[in-house]
C-alpha cells in the first residue's frame, strides 16, 4: 500500500467523469480521498466543473482516462485544470493514462495537423505544470510539452503476469508491425526470449488491404506473444495472429497496455485464434459484446507510486529499475 509521507506540501487528487473507477482505485491505494467535485453537462453540451473544497496551495493531480467521446473528456480535463489554476493551486499535474491524439504525432502528408502537439499546448495554456502518462504511442510526444513529462511503462505490469503464467523458454516475442519493434525488443530483454517481426505487404490491386504477412524469425512450435501499446479495432493484431498460426506457432497470445477496443474489436478478437488477450485498465472496457479470454491487469498501483514519487520530489525512473 502506497502511503503519503508527511510533507509541507498538500496533495489533492481529482477525477474526471470518463473513468472514475480508476481514480478511485488510485485514491484507495494512496489512502488519499478524491476531492468532491460538481461536474455536469448542460443541455447544449457545455461542461461545468466546481471543486467543493479549497484547493489553494495544493499539489493537484487531475486524473482523466480519454475514452470515447475523447474530445468531451479532453475538454473536461482542461476545464478542471483551469479551475485549479484560478483557485491558486500551487502545482497542477495532468494524469492522462492514455494520452489523447497520441497517434497524430507527426505529419505523414502535407496539410495535416500534429494533434498530439496541439493537445500538449492546450494543457499548458490551461495551466498544467506537468503531464503523467502511460506508454506514449511515440516517445517524441514528451518533447511537445513545455514542462516535465513522466512517461510510465506498462511493460513491467504485463510482463510479470506473462512470466508467471507462461514458460519463457518456449516463447517468442512478436512485433505486429515495423513500428513496434523497439517495444518488442524491450520485452525480449525483460523475458529473455527471441524476437520475431511481422512485415505487412499491401495488395497493389486492392486499396487498404493487407495481402501478405511475412514473418521474420522462427515461430514454429513456439508460444508467440504479440505485443503492442494499444489495441484499437484489432485488425492488425488479429491478422498477425492468423499469420503466426499459419507458420506453425503452437499458441498465440497478445499483450497491450491500452484497450481502446473501438468498433469491431470485440468481434475480431473473439473470432481470432488468440488464446489470451492481456491488457491494463488505462481505459474502461466498453465493447459491443464480452471479449473471451480477456485479462485486465490494474495500472493503478503504478500510477499511485508515480504520483507519490512526484509529490515527494522523488525519482519516477527508479520505479522501472533505473537509477534514482
Amino acid at each position: 500500500m502506497t502511503q503519503i509521507a508527511k510533507n509541507d506540501k498538500h496533495l489533492m487528487l481529482f477525477s474526471g467523469r470518463a473513468f472514475p473507477e480508476l481514480a478511485q482505485e488510485v485514491s484507495a491505494l494512496m489512502e488519499q480521498p478524491l476531492v468532491p467535485t460538481r461536474a455536469l453537462t448542460y443541455a447544449n453540451s457545455e461542461i461545468y466543473v466546481r471543486f467543493e473544497e479549497s484547493v489553494r496551495g495544493c499539489d493537484a493531480f487531475v486524473i482523466q482516462s480519454h475514452t470515447a467521446p475523447v474530445n468531451e473528456w479532453i475538454m473536461e480535463q482542461l476545464i478542471m485544470v483551469d479551475a485549479l489554476k484560478r483557485a491558486s493551486a500551487k502545482r497542477i499535474t495532468v494524469v492522462a493514462p492514455f494520452y489523447p491524439y497520441a497517434r497524430q504525432d507527426k505529419k505523414h502528408l502535407g496539410r495535416e495537423p500534429i494533434s498530439a502537439r496541439l493537445v500538449a499546448d492546450l494543457y499548458r495554456a490551461a495551466g498544467a505544470d506537468r503531464i503523467m502518462s502511460v506508454d506514449l504511442h511515440a516517445s517524441q510526444i514528451q518533447g511537445f510539452f513545455d514542462g516535465p513529462v513522466d512517461h510510465l511503462w506498462g511493460l513491467p505490469v504485463l510482463a510479470d503476469y506473462v512470466a508467471a503464467k507462461y514458460d519463457a523458454s518456449e516463447m517468442c516475442i512478436v512485433s505486429p508491425d515495423a513500428g513496434r519493434v523497439r517495444l518488442a525488443d524491450m520485452w525480449t530483454d525483460r523475458l529473455g526470449c527471441p524476437l520475431a517481426i511481422i512485415h505487412k505487404r499491401r495488395d497493389v490491386n486492392k486499396a487498404n488491404t493487407v495481402a501478405v504477412h511475412e514473418v521474420v524469425g522462427d515461430v514454429e512450435g513456439q508460444t508467440c506473444l504479440l505485443v503492442d501499446d494499444m489495441i484499437d479495432t484489432a485488425g492488425t493484431i488479429a491478422q498477425a495472429a492468423e499469420a503466426l498460426r499459419e507458420r506453425g506457432a503452437k499458441r498465440v497470445i497478445a499483450a497491450a497496455t491500452h484497450p481502446v477496443f473501438s468498433g469491431p474489436a470485440a468481434v475480431r478478437l473473439n473470432g481470432s485464434c488468440m488464446e489470451e488477450v492481456i491488457v491494463t485498465n488505462t481505459l474502461p472496457i466498453r465493447t459491443t459484446e464480452p471479449i473471451k479470454n480477456l485479462t485486465v491487469l490494474s495500472i493503478a498501483p503504478l500510477i499511485a507510486k508515480a504520483i507519490n514519487a512526484v509529490f515527494l520530489d522523488g525519482s519516477v525512473t527508479s520505479l522501472f529499475g533505473g537509477q534514482a
